[in-house]
């Protein structure tokens, strides 16, 4: 599952070939911009109806999944990949990716969808311009709502992921802003069955799949 405003494709490229590798069939979800959290969660559910499930989700897609995961009963969950996680706890007034959801959505609401495209393609890498043009262009025009939805949810409590029962791969960025890399170092050292692995953006940039690849060397 992608993270705010991001897609399907962007999670196939993080996860896809790993999953392949490893012989696991592979679901990437297409966030529904009216309801991504329900959406996560339907195709999460829809999954479990077929065995088991490796939930493995980016920044508020990773939130969804150790969520979910902590809901179901144990035999139906077989590990959470959790890539970039954002915050802990529901007091978001100073997480980064919560206040830059709530401007990009109010941005997008008084200009229109190309001149914010421009100004972020303006301050980002390569990698993630491209990778976010196309998915904004992709949900507009339910983007703004989209951003709202994650700007309004409440990431998961410290207390969540202290009783976390099944295997956590963590995937956190050293030099990410917006994802802080103390947030993937507390969800590990809380979680009881996990491990940390920090990359950097550059790496993430170069290769996507380096996210499914270190993940599911520790969950094998």
């Amino acid at each position: 599952m992608p993270g705010t405003g991001s897609d399907a494709h962007f999670a196939r490229r993080a996860f896809g070939p790993a999953c392949a590798a490893a012989g696991l069939d592979f679901v990437a979800v297409d966030p529904d911009p009216s309801a991504v959290i329900d959406s996560y969660r339907a195709a999460l559910n829809s999954a479990a109806d077929r065995g088991p499930v490796l939930a493995a989700g980016i920044s508020l897609g990773a939130a969804v999944a150790v969520e979910w995961a902590a809901t179901r009963d144990t035999a139906e969950v077989s590990g959470v990949v959790a890539a970039l996680p954002a915050w802990t706890g529901p007091d978001t007034a100073h997480c980064p990716a919560t206040l830059s959801a709530a401007v990009t959505a109010a941005q997008l609401r008084a200009e229109g969808l190309e001149p914010v495209i421009s100004r972020m393609r303006a301050g980002s890498p390569g990698w993630l311009a491209d990778a976010l043009t196309r998915s904004w262009r992709g949900q507009w025009p339910g983007l703004p709502g989209a951003l709202e939805e994650a700007a309004q949810y409440k990431w998961p409590e410290a207390a969540l992921l202290d009783d976390l029962s099944v295997p956590l791969a963590v995937i956190a960025a050293a030099d990410d802003p917006v994802h802080p890399v103390a947030v993937g170092r507390e969800w590990a050292r809380r979680a009881p069955r996990s491990a940390l692995t920090e990359i950097t953006l550059d790496e993430l940039g170069a290769d996507p799949a380096i996210v499914g690849r270190l993940a599911l060397r520790y969950l094998d």
